[in-house]
């Protein structure tokens, strides 16, 4: 009679799971140094965002972790101060409306641009177009403003054209009401054409003879790309929109802090500058590791809300249901 005691039952889960590390370990080898890298360098610091519930200060003791140790815990103080301070409530409106802005005249651009790049015939002239757009991306935000300032600038060569034709020449490049115009057209020529090359890999991988079978039956050109080329991008489309909108706080910090003094701070200031301002000049840095917190906070809450809705639309979004 066998007396051995049975083996242990394994689980399908755990079987599957066994079988996937079996099958996959050379992809989770390769995967290894990135996933450590962005574990060493991004999540590891998120730690530090502890430091806006203290009063900071980098100077207590010989290294870091002393200065964390010796600082007050002061609870949520530096939110209740960055909230009373009517500069940061200036900067948060401005960014939400830069933001805005650019979703509706920004964000279609690269889009458009990829449609009128995928439909050059000539192999020839749509890499020279490419070049001629995609370079700007590469240029810092000095040499992009330093560009704007000679061509729209009170002494730059559209204003000497319009003097020299007896026509009072634009304030451009110091109208604060005219600011968030200034910016977004900078950022459309600095990166609709780099935007755009994500688009043009989505449209590479619509199948030609959808547009062969749509011709055929009679569709016009204005046809095709509503009923073939738009939804072939709607899931890169959706994919991208949520992610500008969990970064929508974000708008940038060179571009705003180069132009701050010509059109005053109620016109450039964004979140941030403010914090460059406000919290790391003055060395606050628990306040400003809030106003990060606080950044971070509304973004995680647009990207879920925005993962929600194309959810809802049928699309997958940044992570599918579970």
């Amino acid at each position: 009679m066998n007396t051995a005691a049975p083996l242990p039952a394994v689980t399908p889960n755990r079987r599957s799971t066994r079988a996937r590390l079996r099958r996959d370990w050379p992809f989770l080898l390769m995967a290894a140094p990135a996933a450590l890298l962005l574990l060493v360098f991004h999540y590891v610091p998120t730690l530090g965002n502890v430091i806006a519930f203290q009063d900071y200060n980098p100077f207590e003791g010989d290294n870091a972790l002393e200065a964390f140790l010796a600082s007050e815990w002061i609870g949520l103080e530096n939110f209740f101060t960055l909230f009373d301070d009517p500069a940061f409530w200036d900067a948060l409106r401005n960014t939400l409306a830069i933001t805005l802005f650019q979703l509706v005249c920004f964000f279609p651009l690269p889009i458009l641009l990829a449609i009128l790049l995928h439909g050059i015939v000539s192999h020839r002239l749509r890499s020279f177009i490419q070049s001629v757009v995609y370079l700007p991306h590469f240029f810092s935000w000095v040499l992009v403003i330093t560009f704007f300032v000679q061509m729209l600038g009170g002494a730059g060569l559209l204003s000497q054209a319009l003097r020299e034709r007896g026509f009072e020449p634009w304030d451009v490049m110091t109208n604060p009401h005219g600011f968030i115009v200034l910016v977004t057209a900078e950022a459309v020529w600095k990166d609709a054409g780099w935007g755009s090359i994500v688009f043009l890999a989505a449209l590479s991988t619509i199948d030609p003879s959808l547009y062969e079978a749509a011709a055929v039956d009679g569709a016009a050109r204005w046809a095709r790309l509503w009923h073939i080329t738009l939804p072939g991008l709607r899931p890169v489309i959706i994919l991208l929109l949520i992610l500008r909108l969990g970064d929508a706080l974000s708008v940038g910090f060179e571009q705003y802090l180069l132009q701050r003094d010509a059109v005053g701070r109620q016109a450039a200031e964004v979140l941030d500058t403010f914090v460059y301002h406000q919290a790391i000049v003055p060395q606050e840095w628990g306040l400003g590791a809030a106003a990060g917190l606080f950044k971070a906070l509304i973004g995680l809450v647009l990207l879920l809300l925005s993962n929600r809705l194309a959810h809802a639309l049928g699309e997958q979004g940044v992570y599918s249901k579970s």
